[in-house]
């Protein structure tokens, strides 16, 4: 999924109003990662983490083709020779790299539904860090949002006979890996190039070990799977680009807005096209979330709109 705000190299939302092509990237970012499980499941017949790897794999390729046509390689150097810097991105890395294993295993096992609920709650769990971590203060607004989406939790939980696992994890992974990506001064891209080379030895040497092992998805693929796979690379990097464009020219409320689209399209492909349940009880968790997400995203734009009047 999308990097967190915090890594693009201009703070979002300086811009006094909408930019149309910055409006333009940032909506078509979050579309490519809300409509992403249809690529995922046709990848179904191929292990989750098998999957994880090539998409480790082509997106640094990518990643790093595109700093070298635009002759920035030097910046990875830079990113990784720095002690401080490096250590914050092998965190990152992990963290990103454990974000999309715990979400393509939920897309091609059937839990869309819950993997969108994951990204439904990410904002009210960076707020949760801001508070326990920071130490950040919160309002009356945003500690009512942060209850609401708490209770939605307990709701499906009980529910369900267990917490909704999938769901936390992808939350906490990701707001982890937005906290820890505010250590790092590198831009979105460089960042994210770093954040690929060094998961590739790892990435690599596990897809060499299944082939060699006789497992690999490749040894077994024909074309069409090939180019599936290469796919991933692509389908990671590009969503990434076109986030770091908008997100600094267009204001920080609209991108908290849009930023919601993604499990929004998430939700109805698990439920409109892969028929995954969705009813009675769920419906209540899911509408208390919402309805934290609503006075959450309602305290910050009438905040932003009294700052703005000052």
């Amino acid at each position: 999924m999308a990097d967190d705000i915090a890594s693009t190299s201009t703070v979002p939302g300086t811009a006094a109003r909408p930019d149309a092509r910055g409006l333009a990237a940032t909506l078509g970012a979050f579309l490519i990662w809300g409509l992403l499980p249809l690529y995922l499941k046709q990848l179904q017949t191929v292990p989750a983490l098998q999957i994880t790897a090539h998409r480790v794999a082509w997106a640094c390729l990518l990643a790093v083709a595109w700093l070298g046509w635009r002759g920035q390689l030097r910046r990875i150097a830079a990113a990784l020779a720095n002690t401080r810097v490096r250590l914050a991105l092998f965190a990152s890395a992990a963290l990103v790299s454990t974000n999309w294993l715990v979400y393509v295993w939920a897309v091609t096992n059937q839990r869309i539904v819950e993997a969108a609920l994951g990204y439904f709650i990410n904002p009210l769990v960076n707020v949760l860090f801001g508070v326990v971590l920071l130490s950040e203060r919160l309002n009356a607004a945003q500690w009512f949002a942060v209850a609401l989406a708490g209770a939605g939790v307990a709701w499906l939980s009980w529910h369900a006979g267990q917490p909704p696992w999938i769901a936390l994890a992808l939350a906490f992974s990701f707001g982890l890996y937005g906290l820890v990506r505010k250590l790092v001064s590198a831009d979105a891209l460089t960042g994210f190039a770093a954040e690929t080379c060094l998961l590739l030895p790892i990435a690599a040497g596990y897809l060499v070990w299944c082939e060699i092992a006789g497992i690999g998805a490749l040894g077994e693929a024909g074309p069409s799977l090939t180019l599936l796979l290469m796919l991933g690379g692509p389908l990671t990097a590009i969503p990434l680009v076109l986030f770091a464009y908008g997100a600094r020219r267009i204001p920080y409320t609209t991108v908290g807005i849009l930023q919601y689209t993604a499990p929004t399209i998430q939700l109805l492909v698990g439920v409109l096209l892969y028929d995954e349940p969705f009813a009675g009880p769920r419906v209540l968790g899911f509408a208390l979330i919402w309805l934290a997400l609503v006075v959450y995203a309602g305290d910050g734009a009438w905040r932003s709109r009294k700052a703005r009047a000052l």
